[in-house]
C-alpha cells in the first residue's frame, strides 16, 4: 500500500461518463476501473502485488483502448521510491472517434495478416502458429483510434507477446503518443514498418530483433560464450562481429 493510499478521495465523475465506465466489461480494464472508482487511482505496484499484472502499463493501455482516458502521475511506493500510477484524464471526457474502445476483429481477420505477412511476428520474425500472435494497430490505438470504414489489413500487424509488450513500454514514453498524436509521426516510426523506419520514438535509434529458436539455440549458446571470453557484454560482441564483416566486404 502506498503512502497516498489513505488520503485518497472518490474522484466525482459525471454521470454520462459513468455509463462508459459501466459498459466496459473485459477482466483486466474493468479491475484498472473500478480500483480508480473506489481509490481515486492505482498504481504500478497496486497492479503488479494486488492483482497480479506483471505489465502495469498494458493494463493502463487496455483502459484507454476502451476510450477511457488516464493520466500517468508519481506516487510514494511502499519502499520509498517514487513509481507510476494512474486516474481518469482530468476532463474525464473520451477522445473524439474513440468512445466505445477498440472495435472487435472480424472472425477471418487474423487469418487475413497470416495470409499476408506469414505467421510470424513483425518485429523479430519468429515465426508462431498463428494463436501466439497478436493482433495490433501500426499506429496505436491511443493516436489514431479505429480506422474509418472497412478495416484494412495493411493497418494492423502481427506481433508475439514479448514484442507486444516492447512496443507498448516504448509508444507510452513517445511524446507523440503522450502529447502530439500525429499520426504520420507514428507511421515513420520502427513499431509501425520495422522494415522501413526513421526513428524509435521519436529516437535517433536503429534496432535489430533476433531470435534464436528450436535447433538454433545452441548457436546462441555459443556466442553467449565467446562473448564471456572476450569479456565484452553479448550485444557489443555481437555487433563487433557485424562490424567486421562488414569492413571485410561481407565475409566472416
Amino acid at each position: 500500500m502506498t503512502r497516498e493510499q489513505g488520503k485518497r478521495k472518490q474522484p466525482k465523475v459525471p454521470k454520462r461518463f459513468l455509463k462508459r465506465l459501466e459498459a466496459v466489461t473485459a477482466k483486466r480494464p474493468k479491475t484498472v476501473i473500478n480500483h480508480i472508482l473506489k481509490h481515486g487511482h492505482i498504481t504500478t505496484e497496486e497492479l503488479r502485488d494486488v492483482y497480479g499484472y506483471n505489465h502495469p502499463p498494458r493494463a493502463a493501455r487496455d483502459v484507454r483502448e476502451e476510450g477511457i482516458p488516464l493520466e500517468t502521475f508519481r506516487v510514494i511506493g511502499s519502499d520509498g521510491r517514487r513509481i507510476g500510477a494512474y486516474r481518469f484524464g482530468k476532463s474525464v471526457k473520451t477522445r473524439s472517434g474513440r468512445l466505445g474502445g477498440r472495435k472487435v476483429w472480424p472472425k477471418d481477420f487474423k487469418k487475413q495478416l497470416v495470409e499476408r505477412y506469414g505467421s510470424c511476428c513483425e518485429v523479430c520474425s519468429t515465426t508462431y502458429e498463428p494463436r501466439y500472435l497478436q493482433i495490433d494497430h501500426r499506429v496505436p490505438f491511443e493516436v489514431a483510434g479505429n480506422p474509418k470504414g472497412k478495416m484494412k489489413v495493411e493497418e494492423f500487424m502481427l506481433l508475439c507477446g514479448s514484442c507486444n509488450r516492447a512496443k507498448s513500454w516504448s509508444c507510452e514514453h513517445c511524446e507523440n503518443w503522450t502529447a502530439d498524436h500525429v499520426i504520420k509521426v507514428c507511421q515513420s516510426c520502427y513499431w509501425a514498418t520495422p522494415d522501413n523506419y526513421a526513428h524509435i520514438a521519436l529516437e535517433l535509434v536503429r534496432r535489430l530483433d533476433i531470435v534464436w529458436k528450436g535447433g538454433e539455440v545452441p548457436e546462441y549458446d555459443r556466442l553467449v560464450a565467446l562473448s564471456k571470453r572476450s569479456k565484452k557484454k553479448l550485444p557489443s560482441f555481437v555487433k563487433n562481429l557485424l562490424n567486421k564483416s562488414i569492413h571485410k566486404g561481407g565475409k566472416v
